[in-house]
């Protein structure tokens, strides 16, 4: 049987490293892909698997890396962890960052998945995931950008689940709320969400669903049940009262 193997993106800490344990511990075959080069040489000699130095914003960088690794056995997963956060209110956020934001956030997994495409073709029960957010049920004030963010990844992966499936790919995302990773930590500004919804998750719970995304079907993974849940309550809210819901839950 030929070994499975998984492409990731931000590989280099939080979520993408935690993942790339746990698929490395499961006898994949793991690219770790980051911009820090360093981070990810230092965990392929922890755990095994091939670095690569890749901007996700950069189409020739991530389709040589993907070329690299799928022709030493193809590939069974694409899993785009790369992804920036802003905690700002809009009015105050520099237009620079946000404009990176959306460029990883977005043009990132498009340029990831199209690099992946062909090799993942070729596979038998091949997956992409995502990581979209809770921030995808509903526009989060002082995370409006990233929000916008993870709303067009659902929207992305809702039309390519169904555009992909002929081609025996199952198209997935995950939402969850905050997670304790560097990306959240050494951030320069914190949401008012943030204390009031706490952080209750670590990297390895989400790594965990990650793997579950590769072995099931189902077009959004709640991480946690209280994210499942507050999807639920939102879609049985009407529109408009829905940001009646959102203003206590984020300090407005």
């Amino acid at each position: 049987m030929t070994q499975q193997s998984i492409f990731i993106t931000g590989a280099g800490s939080g979520i993408g490293a935690a993942t790339a344990r746990v698929f490395a511990a499961k006898g994949w075959r793991v690219a770790l892909a980051d911009r820090d080069g360093a981070a990810v040489e230092a965990l392929a000699s922890e755990i095994g698997g091939a670095a690569f130095t890749v901007d996700v914003l950069d189409r020739d960088s991530i389709a040589t890396a993907m070329n690299t690794f799928t022709k030493e056995g193809g590939l069974t997963a694409l899993f785009n962890s790369a992804g920036l956060l802003d905690m700002h209110p809009f009015a105050e956020a520099d237009p620079a960052r946000l404009d990176a934001l959306f460029d990883v956030n977005v043009k990132g997994v498009m340029n990831a998945i199209r690099a992946a495409l062909p090799a993942l073709k070729s596979a038998e029960n091949a997956h992409i995931v995502t990581m979209s957010s809770a921030a995808a049920i509903h526009g989060v004030p002082d995370l409006a950008a990233y929000s916008a963010s993870k709303f067009a990844v659902r929207g992305l992966t809702e039309a390519l689940n169904i555009e992909f499936e002929p081609m025996g790919i199952w198209v997935s995302d995950l939402m969850v709320g905050y997670v304790a990773t560097p990306m959240l930590s050494k951030a320069d500004a914190t949401a008012k969400s943030v204390e009031l919804a706490g952080v209750h998750v670590t990297p390895e719970r989400v790594a965990e669903t990650v793997y579950q995304a590769t072995q099931e079907q189902r077009v959004h993974w709640f991480v946690r049940d209280e994210d499942r849940e507050a999807q639920a309550v939102f879609d049985a809210t009407p529109l408009e009262a829905r940001r009646d819901l959102m203003r206590p839950s984020t300090g407005y």
